[in-house]
């Protein structure tokens, strides 16, 4: 008897768990479902902001490698008038505490760096969350890619090519420079005479 009703009670309750699970399931993929076409649209309204930002007389931005959306993809941008003002592209590294992702401009001819956007970075808040501040940033607007971006520590910049490490956050101030010179480096030879 006992035996009966502890078997009904251990079958009653893996029903129960198994329509909560089934229950589960569903309503994570039915709000996954809907919420991702929005992130997606979010994600490229960021993307295209950012390049705006970076090219301030931006008009248009085409693509010219890899597939819209994608890592990997790199924009022709131009003006009103058809101007080519440079190229577009996500660079992503490891930093501190994560990825770092950023939307980079430079030049037509590849010689300077327009400036980038911080997409997405968990570095630590107050430090290394200071290269999306715009002291931080300005650093690199103009700076000479002929040769690597190089930092330094606790002093200015000797070089045109150089940049000012954040006080305290080393790391991240490393990984933007290391994280830029990777892509800009694979950018030349991807793009090769075209450029």
């Amino acid at each position: 008897m006992i035996r009966n009703i502890l078997n009904s009670y251990i079958t009653r309750m893996l029903v129960a768990l198994v329509i909560v699970g089934i229950a589960s399931g569903v309503t994570l993929v039915l709000v996954y479902n809907y919420a991702q076409p929005r992130i997606k649209v979010n994600m490229d309204k960021e993307e295209k902001d950012a390049v705006k930002s970076i090219f301030p007389d931006m008009k248009q931005a085409s693509v010219v490698s890899g597939q819209a959306g994608g890592e990997d993809v790199v924009m022709k941008v131009t003006d009103a008038n058809g101007k080519m003002l440079g190229y577009a592209f996500i660079a992503e590294g490891n930093g501190y505490q994560g990825i770092i992702k950023l939307m980079v401009g430079i030049s037509p001819d590849f010689k300077k760096l327009q400036g980038f956007e911080v997409l997405e970075s968990q570095e630590t808040p107050g430090l290394g969350a200071e290269i999306a501040g715009e002291p931080f940033r300005e650093q690199f607007a103009g700076l000479d890619i002929t040769h690597p971006i190089e930092y330094v520590k606790n002093q200015k910049p000797s070089q045109p090519y150089q940049i000012e490490a954040i006080t305290g956050a080393t790391i991240s101030s490393r990984a933007v420079v290391n994280t830029l010179n990777k892509r800009i480096g694979d950018l030349k030879k991807q793009l090769g005479g075209s450029v």
